[in-house]
């Protein structure tokens, strides 16, 4: 057997790392437990098992299985192996060889993972103990379909930091200074009535009345009306985002709709087009007038220019990533390495994505043109676009509270099907649904981040958290497709947010070389050249990839911050001192030193 894993190879290292953080949260670490325990995590089962390690082959463990993880400590001397992987990652639980099967751990559970791994433990074959093992994880894996509630209704845990609270959709348009002479806030979607899948607050034109939206949203897919999400703070031009109208292929027009983009087109006097992206193929929006959808034609709306961004579909989205995890998990093989990433397409999605973007970003931040945004329903690649140009266009977005409000606002409230595309809590892994759409956008963000490594608060542990959770189940933050739905089951009442554990432990996913500036529009380089694969996610859970080792750079720089906090709390306590001796009239200074002024440092 190859030698044993270093601390390093942690199957879950982000997950137990936040464990050693939080467990002044409550988190149970009682040294006669064998498995750390959430508040509200309740221990099921445990079985002695033999993992098939990919990387070091057979290790004999005991697997721990609570309502929310999956736990197993390596029982071998020479292996410190602990594999801590939330349910809520689980895919797909299949049985491995049958009662005839004679090979050596031939026998068990095959186990595929949402976050780029597979799992394969080895069971006796007598006393049904592979048999209770399946049961067990397929009912706490996929509560849903064993009416169980999802792990983050019975988590317990308290922060003291409330992350239900960062987003609050009236501050954050007064912070972009709307509503304004053009645009108004409406409650039209107050109960949801308008757009079951819309937020209750909307921003939109002025001149545009609630009547007048009404009749648009019954030419718009899913009654997705054109809505503002960002405006420009200078030149007054904005990001509107949609979904398709429904043209199909008659070719049906609709004057309310066309009236209303003129309206929006309006707001802003010094510009003459409004410029519409879709995020589709041309090919695909063509093909989507068949099912009563389409695109907006040059004859019915007029003083609009209309631009396709070739970015795929969901389906296509899946596949690539498919790819992906055959090439990076378990082995990567090094011979055939680049050509083999290139057959995966991953790459080249993510440089569409950001192109789409850079677009949309650049045409605004000139003040040439404001834009609409859409593709079929607008609530994937068009929340790509949207977010991506925003967090290009507006500094702000770059903190760490900031992209929190971005992911709140223009994913989740604005309806990405977070519940399809995961599908949490549920069994159906083969489900046409499932795609990586958020996945893709980090990955998009984390390649902005590399080219400009000093514009972000956050740094790539804040990412992959967010990744990480977006699976687990144990925060409320991702659940369900829409703001409805979430107000319905009482989410931000009955679980607890993802931003309370990052906004509560903030130094753990700040970034160092972070550098705050005002109204600085990047531009991130598109070409393939420049992309490369987010080695840190894809690969972790390859002990031997060296890039798992933390940056000596960003290492040395927090050993020198923490040295200059050091220094200042020394100068401080002298200068405390000091003044207490001044104001004492029995000394008087007998030394120039000791007439000390505040000093001012560049720290």
């Amino acid at each position: 057997m190859a030698s044993a894993p270093t601390s390093k190879y942690n199957s879950h290292s982000l997950e137990n790392e936040s464990i050693k953080r939080t467990s002044r949260d409550g988190i149970n670490r009682d040294p006669a437990e064998a498995v750390p325990r959430l508040p509200g995590e309740t221990r099921i089962t445990d079985k002695e098992v033999i993992y098939i390690c990919p990387f070091n082959g057979p290790i004999k463990g005991r697997v721990y299985i609570t309502n929310y993880r999956l736990y197993l400590r390596s029982l071998e001397t020479d292996s410190a192996l602990i594999l801590d992987v939330p349910l809520g990652v689980i895919s797909r639980i299949e049985k491995m060889g049958g009662a005839t099967s004679r090979g050596e751990n031939s026998y068990g559970l095959d186990i595929t993972c949402k976050d780029m791994r597979n799992l394969r433990f080895a069971l006796k074959q007598e006393g049904h103990s592979r048999r209770d093992m399946f049961e067990i994880l397929t009912r706490y894996a996929f509560p849903l379909a064993h009416s169980l509630p999802i792990f983050a209704f019975l988590n317990e845990e308290k922060f003291n930091v409330d992350g239900w609270t960062v987003y609050n959709p009236v501050e954050e348009y007064r912070r972009q200074g709307l509503p304004n002479h053009h645009w108004r806030i409406t409650f039209i979607n107050k109960c949801y009535g308008l757009c079951d899948t819309y937020p209750a607050l909307l921003v939109v034109p002025f001149r545009a009345t609630d009547e007048d939206l009404k009749r648009v949203a019954t030419f718009r897919s899913r009654n997705r009306i054109p809505v503002l999400s960002w405006i420009h703070p200078e030149n007054k031009t904005v990001i509107v985002r949609c979904s398709q109208p429904l043209v199909g292929m008659s070719g049906k027009r609709n004057k309310d709709d066309e009236k209303y983009l003129d309206v929006i087109r309006e707001t802003n006097r010094q510009i003459s087009k409004l410029t519409i992206y879709d995020a589709r193929p041309s090919v695909n929006a063509v093909a989507n007038k068949a099912t009563g959808g389409g695109y907006e034609s040059d004859d019915a709306y007029h003083n609009t220019e209309l631009l396709f961004l070739d970015i795929h579909n969901i389906h296509v989205m899946r596949e690539s990533l498919k790819k992906v995890k055959d090439i990076v998990y378990p082995n990567v093989e090094e011979s055939h390495w680049l050509s083999s990433l290139e057959s995966t397409h991953w790459l080249e999605h993510i440089k569409l994505v950001l192109t789409g973007a850079i677009q949309v970003a650049d045409k605004v931040s000139s003040g040439k043109s404001s834009v609409l945004v859409h593709c079929s329903d607008g609530w994937d690649r068009t929340a790509q676009l949207t977010s991506l140009a925003m967090l290009m266009l507006d500094s702000f977005y770059r903190s760490i509270e900031g992209f929190e409000i971005l992911v709140q606002k223009e994913w989740i409230s604005f309806g990405h099907k977070f519940a399809s595309r995961i599908g949490h809590g549920d069994k159906n892994h083969a489900d046409a649904d499932r795609s990586p759409i958020f996945l893709q956008f980090i990955d998009c963000v984390w390649q902005m981040s590399k080219q400009f490594p000093t514009a972000f608060e956050f740094n790539e542990r804040f990412l992959i958290t967010i990744l990480d959770h977006l699976y687990s189940c144990r925060f409320g933050t991702f659940l369900y497709n829409c703001e409805s739905a979430r107000e319905k089951q009482k989410v931000t009442e009955r679980t607890v947010s993802l931003w309370s554990l990052i906004n509560s432990n903030k130094d753990t996913f700040k970034n160092p070389f972070y550098t705050k500036e005002i109204n600085r529009v990047l531009y991130p380089v598109a070409s393939m050249r420049h992309l490369e694969l987010w080695v840190n996610y894809y690969i972790r859970w390859n002990p031997r990839i060296k890039q798992q080792q933390p940056n000596p750079v960003e290492q040395r720089y927090m050993e020198l911050l923490a040295l200059r906090d050091e220094y200042i709390k020394r100068l401080e306590e002298l200068q405390l001192a000091n003044s207490a001796k001044l104001s004492d009239p029995s000394t008087s200074p007998s030394s120039p030193s000791q007439m000390l002024p505040h000093v001012q440092t560049h720290f």
